[in-house]
């Protein structure tokens, strides 16, 4: 697939499927946007791309604040966007009885507000026939124990992004979300203890954790003009998650 001088922005982009999209966009010759919450994680993902076609930009997507710089950088570079990676995510996992405040407000923020927010302030920034992709999950589907909160942010967004799909096809911009099962990630990895991850990987189909690459390689399709009768859609990368682990 080819993305020559098309320009991208991923929020979340600093480590995972973030950090894996971007290198694939690049490697694909686009000019690519991450942003991340703290410069230090910032320079180290620009450091391990090493590209001049990534720019980083400190952007907390769940403070409003934060959304009007990011808007900004785009209003003065005059730069507009083919692609929109909406990847920004955090996750804490406890059951109901002990889920606090915090946790609630922060996911909800952060998964929810954040996108929807970066998405209504970079809608006149997104150049015509381009693509929005949320990143979502299979728990928003699935009901895992200790995830209430999560999967309610992801049922959301999967909202959200379809009637998206519907208010900005009249400019011809395509909206879908990437559903990734369980994935080795750095965030996977501080959440989920050792032994719930061989329960992960045994409960896909295909007997492993998936990798960031893959659901990088999921992003770049939907991003493409392969996929440009493709909007309202989710599209599973679980490895078989879903069906498997109902059975």
């Amino acid at each position: 697939m080819n993305f020559t001088n098309k320009n991208v922005l991923i929020t979340g982009g600093t480590t995972g499927i973030g950090l894996a999209t971007a290198k694939e966009f690049i490697k694909a010759g686009a000019n690519v946007w991450i942003t991340g919450r703290n410069s230090e994680n910032l320079e180290n993902a620009a450091t391990e791309i090493n590209s001049s076609k990534l720019k980083t930009i400190v952007s907390d997507t769940s403070n409003l604040s934060n959304l009007s710089v990011l808007e900004q950088a785009f209003a003065e570079g005059g730069n507009k966007l083919d692609v929109l990676f909406l990847n920004a995510g955090i996750a804490v996992f406890s059951p109901i009885e002990e889920v606090t405040e915090a946790d609630f407000d922060a996911q909800f923020n952060t998964n929810v507000k954040g996108h929807f927010f970066t998405l209504q302030k970079l809608i006149p920034h997104l150049a015509e026939g381009s693509s929005v992709i949320f990143t979502s999950s299979t728990v928003a589907t699935a009901a895992n124990l200790g995830t209430s909160i999560y999967s309610a942010t992801k049922g959301a967004l999967n909202k959200i992004a379809q009637i998206a799909a519907n208010e900005l096809a009249g400019r011809k911009i395509r909206v879908n979300i990437v559903s990734p099962g369980p994935v080795s990630t750095p965030g996977l990895h501080k959440v989920v203890p050792e032994e719930a991850k061989e329960y992960l990987a045994g409960a896909t189909a295909m007997q492993r954790l998936g990798d960031p690459a893959e659901i990088a390689k999921t992003v770049l399709f939907l991003s493409s003009d392969d996929a440009s009768f493709i909007t309202g859609t989710e599209l599973l990368a679980d490895g078989g998650y879903i069906n498997f682990a109902l059975k």
